[in-house]
């Protein structure tokens, strides 16, 4: 007899669920030759702190990991393949009232799934829109980029002070992080923690649930959208201002950390984008070959754009 494979109930496939960043990525890199597998950020206890004032009277800041476009830096398109080159290693801050050409210059994510829109990683334009209506009382006049760091001792020791002492010297009353790539997400939870714990209040706007969930964070609004998206779908600008207000109705309503609200929009393409990122299985041996060559290339490469911006900041 023929087993009841419960497809006319309307069940998603098994594989239509939150992609596993965690064990994709140790899979991919102890594949690809790469002993010690990393270990992720993980905490029992989490900072939380509540709003002080309301959020139609707070000033909100922008906390980014995408890099500024480098003209001298070749290709950083969507399409482009990874530009370690175009990577950067120390905060930086931008003008809030100004538009700026911020790109995802990160590995361990599927370009294929990006576009030439910018809102889906740096929700600005929307934020500006938010206090415009009154809904927040101001964006702080400094967005800051956060550098991905592998090193959770820098970003935590170095990193983190260092953002939290401008946000505080921008009279920040909450903040709003963005992340990108997986090890990004690692370093926005580590960072909303210190903020959190130093009485700014945070919303975490992310796309790898378990990565920020096992590091922990008070607020986390999950986008269940490719790497990149997690501030909105592309092009569509009700994506934007829904997604925003996701994460400021969180910010008003969590009781306690470890808070998460998954957001209601799904990808507009096939589901099987989850099957795409950093999937060993769907590699042959010659494929896993070039793959190892490759990231030894461009770990080469940011390693000295790492070791050059360090030198520079001593």
């Amino acid at each position: 007899m023929a087993a009841d494979t419960l497809d006319d109930l309307g069940f998603a496939p098994e594989w239509d669920q939150p992609v596993p960043y965690i064990r994709r990525t140790h899979e991919w890199y102890n594949t690809l030759g790469y002993g010690n597998p990393y270990r992720y950020a993980q905490f029992t206890d989490v900072p939380f702190t509540r709003l002080r004032k309301p959020l139609s009277q707070s000033r909100v800041v922008l906390l980014t990991t995408a890099a500024p476009y480098q003209p001298d830096k070749g290709d950083q398109g969507p399409k482009a393949p990874y530009n370690a080159a175009a990577k950067f290693y120390a905060v930086y801050s931008g003008d809030t009232s100004k538009d700026h050409d911020l790109r995802v210059s990160h590995v361990g994510i599927n370009r294929d799934h990006l576009t030439d829109d910018a809102n889906t990683w740096f929700p600005l334009p929307a934020l500006r829109r938010a206090a415009a209506a009154g809904r927040i009382g101001s964006v702080a006049p400094r967005f800051f980029g956060v550098p991905t760091n592998r090193s959770q001792r820098h970003t935590m020791e170095s990193d983190c002070p260092e953002v939290l002492a401008l946000c505080q010297a921008d009279g920040a009353d909450v903040a709003v992080l963005v992340p990108n790539c997986p090890v990004c997400h690692q370093t926005m939870s580590l960072m909303a923690r210190h903020l959190e714990a130093n009485g700014i209040p945070t919303v975490v706007m992310g796309a790898a649930k378990d990565i920020v969930e096992q590091c922990g964070v008070p607020r986390f609004v999950f986008s269940d959208v490719p790497l990149g998206n997690a501030a909105a779908l592309p092009h569509d600008r009700a994506s934007q201002d829904s997604t925003l207000e996701l994460a400021l109705g969180l910010l008003e309503g969590a009781v306690a950390p470890r808070t998460t609200v998954q957001n209601p929009l799904r990808w507009k393409g096939s589901a099987e984008w989850r099957l795409d990122i950093m999937n060993v299985s769907r590699l042959t041996a010659e494929e896993i070959a070039q793959r190892r060559a490759e990231n030894d290339k461009i770990k080469a490469v940011a390693q000295g754009v790492r070791d050059a911006t360090l030198k520079s900041t001593v």
